[in-house]
């Protein structure tokens, strides 16, 4: 059958393939691939088949082409969802010929997304799977392409929506000069059923796995008592803060726990509850910072009837809500001087007078303080007491910000992932590497609770069964290294920036020469710089001379026209 189908260019997805020299990474959209020898790959195909046998081999080998075709149907709405369904769906076929594993001719192609129908036929030539298997086995009755197979399978099922299967129909490991493949739904196959075990279909595992992952997030969310919040890390500076922590639950002593916004000091506060005797009891949190100078010491003391105009009850404030319990005061170096020397007779008496009273009550609270303030320079500056200082620092704790615990923001980030999916009801199959790389990379100064929203927005904005790509967590991620990419000729050469080359399209559309286009850069250049030549020359990247000298030829070319 010849060929009638023809593949629109390639440059869109040759711009997917990214290399990055300085950190070793090769790119294919969001996903990382890496260069394999196919001698390597032929070692590891003759080490199986000699160690499980061909079937269990041509099993997991399918499997692996499967799953790697489902990866790449991912980029065929994303790259041209504004095309018609065959130019879509011609992404497969041409992104695996980008990644070498053959020429793909397309044969014949019928395709209906409303109703599902699918009828395709493609050649491959110079396959290395048939050309690897042929060189280590001699020619074969049976086709051995089964990485190739399982990937248009793979490729085809994921951007149809229902399983379709490939058979190879001609193979080279048989002996043809070239492999065919024929393709459509299972179920149209009379022998369908027999290759069901290389497809199986993973749905009921994705729901068993999704529901474990609501059962972990209600968990989170439901028992902090026994799971101490969300304290999870292996870095050395996390696992210092958190010995120390675990180490005062048992006691009775006063905590200061000190460290940037966002770093979970309030988390700390709850663990250090829930591990201590007084679990069972309230934990009563506020932000001295949240409320405003006059109000504070009612909320902390409480109000007896008649103490003001408005105070028509009496009121319990946060002390005797803790009583028997823990009290955590947040943002503490806010406290204004006056409730500093009432809490400091609190410390002292283990008693709280409420605002009009004439006795004091005696109240049983354990303390325990946060600040992302420097308390000594506070100190010295004549905003916090001394003696109050004394007070609350006996048992201090660190906690190390995120970007001090690096190992901690993998764990932290599918743990958030997990939450938040159940949550908002997604199943999604993870983070792409480029946004774990992103993660890893980013300097974090809102600490744990900006990866916390940054997840949430990651998790709401993805697809239904996709994953939490780059973009939807950091839109405005700046690219700072020039990348390098595929040229038409197949060679690497500097990649273009996507601003840039949006750029270049529109100039060629308006149609501009390049001669016309210099003059007016020149033009405008030197009217942002009001006429000076200097300033105009460094918003073109040229030296004076440089600008001179063009504007001297432009003039030139203007007096012969």
């Amino acid at each position: 059958m010849e060929p009638h189908l023809h593949y629109p260019p390639d440059a869109d997805l040759r711009r997917l393939l990214r290399f990055e020299p300085h950190s070793g990474a090769i790119w294919l959209g969001e996903r990382r691939m890496v260069l394999l020898h196919t001698a390597a790959l032929s070692a590891l195909r003759r080490d199986l088949i000699t160690s499980v046998g061909t079937e269990h081999t041509r099993r997991l080998l399918t499997r692996m082409g499967y799953a790697s075709g489902q990866h790449d149907a991912g980029f065929a709405r994303k790259t041209r969802g504004d095309r018609s369904l065959e130019e879509m769906f011609l992404v497969g076929p041409q992104l695996h010929m980008l990644e070498g594993a053959a020429r793909v001719t397309p044969l014949q192609l019928k395709m209906d997304a409303a109703s599902g129908h699918f009828e395709g036929e493609f050649r491959w030539d110079d396959s290395w799977e048939a050309h690897a298997h042929r060189l280590a086995y001699g020619v074969v009755k049976e086709p051995a392409c089964w990485i190739l197979q399982g990937y248009a399978s793979g490729y085809t099922s994921a951007f149809m929506g229902k399983l379709i299967l490939f058979k190879e129909v001609q193979c080279g490991a048989c002996g043809d000069d070239h492999c065919r493949i024929v393709g459509k739904p299972i179920d149209q196959w009379p022998d369908g059923d027999a290759y069901i075990q290389y497809f199986e279909d993973d749905s009921l595992l994705d729901k068993i796995e999704a529901l474990s992952q609501q059962v972990e997030a209600l968990k989170t969310t439901l028992e902090p008592t026994t799971s101490g919040g969300m304290l999870i890390g292996t870095s050395p500076a996390f696992q210092l803060a958190h010995d120390l922590m675990k180490r005062a639950a048992s006691t009775q002593v006063t905590v200061l726990l000190t460290g940037e916004t966002g770093v979970g000091k309030e988390r700390f506060a709850r663990a250090l509850h829930a591990h201590s005797n007084r679990a069972d009891q309230p934990f009563v949190a506020i932000n001295c910072a949240a409320l405003p100078a006059e109000l504070i010491e009612s909320e902390l003391f409480g109000v007896e009837k008649g103490a003001f105009t408005g105070a028509h009850a009496a009121r319990v404030g946060r002390f005797e809500r803790a009583d028997g319990g823990t009290l955590f005061l947040d943002e503490i170096g806010d406290l204004p001087m006056a409730a500093q020397a009432k809490l400091l007779r609190v410390l002292q008496e283990g008693e709280i007078e409420r605002l009009g009273a004439e006795t004091p009550r005696k109240v049983n609270v354990r303390l325990v303080t946060a600040t992302n303030v420097h308390l000594e320079q506070a100190v010295q500056e004549g905003r916090f007491r001394r003696d109050l200082l004394y007070r609350l620092n006996v048992y201090p704790i660190a906690i190390p910000s995120l970007r001090e615990r690096t190992l901690d923001i993998q764990p932290l980030a599918q743990h958030l992932l997990s939450r938040f999916s159940a949550l908002h009801q997604k199943r999604l199959s993870g983070f792409s590497e480029r946004a774990l790389q992103a993660l890893i990379n980013h300097d974090w100064p809102g600490n744990v609770r900006e990866l916390e929203n940054l997840v949430e927005r990651g998790v709401i904005l993805a697809e239904q069964g996709g994953a939490v790509e780059v973009e939807l967590l950091f839109p405005n991620l700046p690219s700072t290294v020039r990348e390098t990419g595929v040229d038409t000729l197949g060679r690497l050469a500097p990649m273009m920036p996507p601003d840039e080359l949006a750029l270049c399209d529109r100039i060629f559309d308006c149609g501009l020469s390049l001669p016309i286009l210099e003059d007016q850069l020149l033009k405008l250049a030197v009217e942002r710089s009001h006429g000076n030549l200097s300033g105009a020359a460094r918003l073109l990247g040229l030296t004076r001379p440089q600008l001179a000298y063009r504007l001297k030829r432009q003039q030139e070319d203007n007096d012969v026209e």
